[in-house]
């Protein structure tokens, strides 16, 4: 195991005469043994950290160390990672059994009497015992991916790192490999590097979470502290599903004001003193329907089960909240309604930066984790 340090790393492309830069003086603590997820849109520069850590690309400033050990440009083989990929990347001439401890026969000098031993104790903790002596090709989606972990689980490195591994499968197996890898990862006790772009895989899955945008690091902390406390605007319109609902307000005394009917009066103004207009959030699960509340016509209801979805429009606003499945109001009706003020969120208009977030309970705790863009 191992505790990853990468102070004020960066990592610029060239592409046409321009330079791009993917990784904007990151700086990232991921502890000995934990689970730290990786998460954000596309082109963010997430897996370019993750690849900057296995030493896959070489960082144009700034230093990693693993522990108290600069990895910064030893090449991956000298770093003790073991990866795992989007696509499993298996030998397809080899059996499962050969797939596993290839990397074994590679790179050690183990007898192949050892190495079949520890192939089999890896195949024995991922129940895939009966297919070692099957080829990828006769495997499922769910199988070979099992058989990808093995093969990084078979060398006992410091560090995994894993590229968005659970992508190619269906939603049911989806989630099962994530309970999996879960029970895996805590079995293990290793330092493990998580790449998604799933929020809610994200969520469901890590210790800790880090989100990145356009290069940059946004907000470190656990699903809770994330989404009840967002750093910004941007990480409170990622993290959630359904997404936040976001309108901007004019301010006048203790009274906001926005779009269509929205008017909400604050009991307590001060996060937006100074402000003549703010950017106002109101999370879907926090929105209740009222008889005397704000105005908004809808325009779907999707039930789901347990409850409905139910999307509106206000003004040039289209809005969602989650109400009881009890609740079906028909497509145009007008209907109204409320939330309380612990549950609305303030941002910066200008830089998005977060005014007020749904408690204050997990500021100080938070702040320990939270680097906020340049």
């Amino acid at each position: 195991m191992a505790q990853i340090n990468l102070d004020t790393v960066r990592k610029e492309f060239a592409d046409d005469g321009r330079t791009i830069v993917a990784v904007n003086d990151l700086d990232l603590t991921i502890r000995d043994g934990e689970f730290l997820v990786l998460v954000g849109p596309s082109g963010c520069g997430k897996t370019t950290t993750l690849r900057s850590v296995a030493g896959l690309e070489e960082v144009t400033a700034g230093t990693i160390t693993f522990d108290d050990e600069e990895v910064t440009d030893l090449r991956a083989r000298d770093r003790d990672v073991a990866m795992v990929f989007q696509n499993y990347a298996l030998y397809p001439h080899m059996n499962v059994r050969r797939n596993i401890g290839f990397g074994l026969r590679l790179s050690t000098d183990m007898s192949s009497k050892e190495i079949d031993r520890r192939v089999d104790d890896v195949a024995e903790m991922l129940g895939i015992e009966e297919l070692l002596g099957k080829k990828p090709k006769a495997l499922s989606g769910g199988q070979q991916q099992r058989v990808a972990l093995g093969r990084a689980i078979v060398r006992d490195p410091e560090v995994f790192l894993m590229d968005e591994p659970l992508s190619n499968l269906d939603a049911k197996l989806r989630a099962q490999m994530r309970t999996e890898l879960q029970e895996l990862q805590h079995e293990l006790d290793v330092t493990t590097v998580y790449v998604t772009h799933d929020q809610t895989e994200a969520m469901a899955m890590g210790d800790r979470i880090a989100i990145m945008n356009s290069g940059e690091l946004q907000q470190v902390g656990t699903a809770e502290e994330v989404y009840r406390s967002p750093a910004n605007e941007f990480v409170a319109n990622f993290i959630g599903s359904p997404s936040i609902n976001l309108l901007t307000a004019t301010i006048e005394g203790d009274l906001l004001k926005g779009p269509g009917e929205f008017s909400y009066q604050l009991d307590d103004p001060s996060p937006v003193e100074g402000y003549d207009r703010v950017r106002v959030g109101i999370r879907p699960e926090d929105m209740t329907l009222v008889e005397d509340g704000i105005a908004a016509s809808v325009t779907v209801v999707e039930p789901m089960g347990n409850e409905n979805f139910c999307y509106m429009e206000m003004g040039d606003i289209d809005l969602t909240a989650r109400i009881d499945s009890s609740l079906r109001p028909s497509p145009d009706e007008t209907v109204e309604f409320g939330f309380e003020e612990t549950a609305l969120y303030l941002f910066d208009p200008e830089t998005g930066e977060a005014l007020k977030t749904m408690t204050d309970e997990t500021d100080v705790a938070i702040e320990d984790y939270v680097t906020r863009p340049k």
